[in-house]
């Protein structure tokens, strides 16, 4: 006890402690070192004396002075076994116990406040078998001082699964040992019941949920865990819906989830429940559409339409994609042609130049090259276009068999027309096909040369030329 006062004592003088990036730090150079170098606490001095361990964060400091009594009672274990004396042997029973240790805790959860804090102690002080009564007293620390927090709730939920069954006999088949693991989740969620009642809050249902997927989503070749399981996420899910306490990213999570594992029903429950109350949200529509096509719905076509009422234009483009891809496997090409024109007169700026693409992408597989010229010379002036749009012409026309040189000129000029001032590539592609192409005029090199020079600026323009010249001499 005279020790343990001393060390307090000791460490009150310390208790000043600098902060550095949030983080309590303590100082080796200061009052605690010169009480310790006073004698009145016989440690083993070397592991301060490294510069770079100046500063140490708290949990460290703590998780350190663990592991030096660990050590010394390993060695104290050893010279016991193997009858040996030592002279000045520097096993006090206090340090032994862990003692400076529990002073560090008491001291830093009176500086640091918060729960993840108290959490995190208790998980390194977990590592020490030695320190079973010190574990005890910061698990009850914890529940004592942070009730009001939602980590405290959970890590004593969460706590349940580790706590072995009471009974003698401990489960040997695969059925017992899945109702074993049903009755520990069970006990978890009896918890987490109290928590949502003691602590109805967003954070807590949160908590409460994240477990509950979790658990759900873990392999088990058990079909009563497995059914179990969802039935209580569904419990959970509808409780926390009814009280409009779970964020949108935890409908898209568990709807994700039950469609993953072929849960179609509960997934377009909670997908549609999502839709309720995210109107707006097009991640939210989208994944109500998934979960309908996945599960054969008649009225796809209606439903698209019915999302667009309530979405904005310009968070609508992954809802037309979907539409254009779902229509494509299950409708006729009228049928997909009509939804991308219907969606490129939704979709403008930006946006529609990936719709564009995938417009003529579309009508290459559907229709071959006569079909992919005929969009392409329908979009052609509808302005804006990406660099790639026209170089899937260049290469659907390459396919063909009796491939057109003109129309790859007219491609290359037409891409020219909206990229040629910045894209040096561009020009450098439409001269090796001049070059190389059977029916490619080489003549035409030199004049398309000089337009580059004239067209590009910058650091473009000093591209070109120093691609040019590695042409020229055969290293490009």
């Amino acid at each position: 006890m005279r020790l343990r006062i001393l060390l307090y004592t000791g460490y009150k003088v310390f208790s000043s402690v600098p902060q550095q990036n949030g983080k309590t730090m303590f100082n080796f150079g200061s009052p605690m070192w010169l009480f310790v170098r006073s004698g009145l606490l016989k440690l083993d001095l070397a592991r301060y004396s490294l510069p770079c361990w100046r500063f140490i964060p708290t949990n460290q400091y703590f998780r350190m002075e663990l592991m030096h009594a660990e050590k010394l009672r390993k060695e104290k274990e050893e010279f016991e076994k193997a009858s040996m004396d030592v002279e000045n042997p520097d096993y006090s029973e206090e340090i032994l116990k862990g003692e400076l240790a529990w002073i560090i805790y008491k001291n830093s959860v009176s500086i640091i406040k918060g729960a993840e804090f108290h959490v995190s102690l208790l998980s390194i002080a977990q590592l020490f078998d030695f320190a079973k009564d010190l574990q005890k007293e910061i698990y009850d620390d914890l529940q004592a001082l942070h009730t009001d927090d939602p980590l405290t709730w959970d890590y004593v939920a969460r706590r349940e699964l580790e706590i072995e069954s009471q009974t003698e006999e401990q489960p040997t088949t695969k059925q017992a040992k899945a109702v074993e693991v049903g009755r520990k989740e069970e006990r978890c969620c009896a918890v987490y019941e109290e928590a949502v009642k003691t602590l109805p809050t967003e954070a807590m249902w949160k908590c409460y949920i994240t477990f509950c997927l979790e658990r759900f989503t873990k392999k088990s070749n058990s079909g009563f865990l497995r059914g179990k399981r969802l039935e209580r996420t569904m419990t959970v899910f509808r409780k926390a819906h009814e009280l409009k306490l779970l964020s949108e990213c935890q409908y898209k999570q568990l709807s994700v989830s039950l469609l993953c594992y072929n849960f179609l029903r509960e997934a377009l429950e909670v997908a549609v429940a999502g839709t309720e109350l995210f109107r707006d949200s097009g991640t939210m529509w989208q994944l109500k559409l998934q979960v309908l096509i996945e599960s054969k719905s008649p009225d796809i076509a209606m439903l698209f339409e019915e999302a667009f009422v309530h979405l904005k234009p310009q968070v609508c483009l992954p809802l037309w994609i979907s539409w254009a891809e779902w229509s494509e496997g299950a409708k006729s090409q009228e049928d997909t042609e009509a939804v991308f024109k219907k969606a490129l007169l939704a979709v403008i700026g930006a946006d529609s130049v990936t719709l564009k693409n995938k417009y003529l992408d579309w009508a290459y597989r559907s229709g071959g090259y006569k079909k992919a010229r005929a969009v392409f010379k329908s979009l052609q002036e509808s302005r804006p276009f990406s660099v790639d749009f026209f170089r899937k012409m260049i290469q659907f026309e390459k396919e063909q068999e009796s491939c057109n040189m003109a129309n790859i000129r007219e491609y290359y000029e037409r891409a020219l027309r909206e990229f040629g001032s910045a894209d040096s590539d561009l020009w450098m592609d439409y001269m090796k096909e001049e070059l190389n192409h059977p029916l490619g005029r080489p003549e035409n090199c030199g004049q398309i040369y000089w337009r580059a020079m004239k067209m590009l600026q910058g650091e473009s323009a000093e591209a070109f030329v120093a691609k040019h010249a590695m042409h020229q001499t055969g290293h490009l």
